[in-house]
């Protein structure tokens, strides 16, 4: 596995201390990391999921709508950063691994470094009342 840029190193550190739920991943849209809040929400911690590809983390959490209509995983806001490297937002239902309904806040946004390098993206989320 090639070693990561520099910048999703610290951007992992960053995450990593945290207290917003954060979820940081690769320009394929591979799972690098989640911290500790993040993990309180989904109900496991990284190190119980370790790294996921993008197919498994943005359907392993069951997004839905309030009407419990599964969102299609290219709504996501991450994965529409990912797509179009922009910021995204939106609000909508998981269910936890504990079985829990949450609702949560999303503001995802592109790592673009020097020079116009896109090294992926990282999303920030809490949990809201519907």
């Amino acid at each position: 596995m090639p070693a990561q840029p520099l910048e999703l190193i610290l951007g992992r550190q960053f995450v990593d201390t945290l207290s917003l739920p954060a979820f940081l991943v690769d320009p394929e849209g591979n799972l690098l990391f989640y911290n500790e809040p993040a993990g309180v929400i989904f109900g496991l911690n990284f190190g119980e999921t370790g790294g996921m590809r993008v197919e498994e983390w943005s359907t392993v959490f069951t997004p839905f709508d309030e009407y419990g209509k599964p969102i299609d995983p290219e709504e996501l806001p991450l994965v529409k950063t990912l797509r179009n490297q922009t910021p995204n937002s939106g609000s909508f239902y998981i269910h936890s691994m504990n079985g829990d309904k949450i609702h949560i806040k999303v503001n995802s946004f592109p790592i673009i470094a020097r020079p116009e390098r896109f090294l992926g993206a990282l999303a920030l989320f809490w949990k809201t009342d519907p």
